[in-house]
């Protein structure tokens, strides 16, 4: 049986801990941590420390910044770590990794709002020559992202398609921490935050999230494209908690279906 502690209960960590406690065989919930205890949703609510000590899993569904704080903390207790918030492994993974090999954990990323990474990894081996997205949400899910704040962007005033951000994964995460952790995934499971581009836009009148991810390489070329219905935070599509809850099924399976 596995022991999953999950730090956050927003959408993501209520619904996987509601999944949890409706059954996923082989795993168990902990308990859970967040800041304000009215928040834990019924659930069994520890410290970090005694939740990290009780658990053999740790799901990550906080924010980044919550994520650099406590992921060393759990790798280094020779604890398995689920990260959903995608982009604070950029520029921290190689270290974490390394921790998490000293101490007999294991990192693990669901795929979250995106598909296909199973293929990014398989046309990895071959080498990859680019890796773009764009990412079209309606204006108020990039509303609270540090790029609109310090823009002063005015998400109300936006009437037709426009593109918001053109750069890197490692500049997107940092400007969009809570809205593209997507490209962050995409990014490692390819060919690294520097190298991957993405395009955001904010689409009035746009029900669904979209991303289209465009592969190319010597084993041809790959496109993804998804749209995903926003869960009760339009930050978040539902694919995400949906995700992890694959995840944690497969864990506890005696088949595996993809890599």
């Amino acid at each position: 049986m596995i022991k999953v502690g999950i730090v956050g209960m927003g959408v993501i960590g209520s619904h996987v801990a509601d999944a949890i406690t409706k059954g996923i065989p082989g795993v168990a919930l902990a308990g859970v941590t967040v800041r304000d205890p009215a928040k834990a949703g019924g659930y069994r609510a520890l410290a970090l420390d005694a939740l990290i000590r009780e658990s053999d899993l740790i799901l990550e569904a906080a924010t980044q910044a919550a994520l650099r704080e406590f992921a060393p903390a759990v790798l280094a207790a020779g604890k398995h770590l689920m990260v959903l918030s995608v982009g604070g492994l950029v520029g921290r993974l190689d270290e974490w990794a390394q921790l998490a090999e000293k101490h007999g954990g294991r990192i693990l990323v669901p795929s979250g709002a995106v598909a296909g990474l199973d293929g990014m990894k398989g046309a990895r081996e071959a080498g990859i020559t680019s890796v773009t997205m764009e990412t079209r949400k309606p204006p108020r899910g990039l509303a609270g992202a540090p790029w609109i704040e310090q823009r002063k962007i005015d998400l109300d005033a936006i009437t037709t398609e426009t593109l918001i951000f053109e750069g890197p994964a490692t500049q997107a995460v940092k400007a969009f921490p809570a809205n593209v952790n997507v490209v962050a995934a995409v990014s490692l499971a390819s060919v690294g935050p520097e190298k991957t581009r993405i395009r955001i836009y904010a689409v009035p009148g746009q029900a669904r999230n979209q991303h289209r991810v465009t592969v190319e390489g010597e084993f041809g070329r790959l496109t993804v494209e998804i749209e995903n219905v926003p869960s009760e935070n339009p930050r978040t599509g539902k694919l995400s908690y949906l995700s992890a809850i694959a995840m944690l099924r497969e864990l506890g399976a005696s088949a595996q279906i993809g890599n």
